[in-house]
């Protein structure tokens, strides 16, 4: 995988919740990961389609995170994951995955965006429908962690 690819929707979810939440994350190294099981409490799943490649996105949060960003951004804490946690996660995967897109433009890849999907509960899984290998990048902060995931055909 290309990580001229990658690189754009790091810097995207780290400049977002820098931007909109006041909150740095740390990030880890990249693995591949092999199996479907998110390894948070909540996801924002996205497809993307271009000329030159066609794969998908995810974003996933540790409740206690996305809980600590919901504060931060909007001044409310609902102390559990519910229906405006699960659409605050659906809008910063679209801003991350818009942050990317511009990046990508300006390098001359260009890719449209579906509306993202949020699936939440322990143990729940995150089907990528491209059949490349799956990059799971993790990112730390004091209030826990998340995860993007990327996968693009091959």
């Amino acid at each position: 995988m290309n990580v001229n690819f990658i690189n754009p929707f790091l810097q995207s979810l780290l400049n977002v919740l820098s931007t909109m939440a006041s909150m740095d994350l740390t990030p880890g190294k990249p693995q591949i990961k092999s199996d479907n099981l998110a390894k948070g409490d909540v996801s924002g799943l996205i497809g993307l389609v271009g000329p030159q490649t066609k794969g998908s996105l995810s974003i996933t949060f540790e409740q206690k995170l996305v809980l600590q960003i919901m504060q931060n951004m909007l001044g409310e804490n609902p102390g559990k994951i519910n229906d405006e946690v699960t659409d605050l996660v659906g809008e910063i995967t679209n801003m991350v995955t818009g942050g990317a897109k511009n990046l990508l433009g300006q390098k001359g890849y260009e890719f449209e965006m579906a509306t993202p999907m949020v699936v939440s509960g322990k143990g729940h899984t995150i089907s990528h429908k491209a059949s490349g290998t799956k990059i799971i990048m993790p990112f730390t902060s004091p209030h826990g962690a998340a995860y993007i995931e990327i996968c693009f055909e091959k």
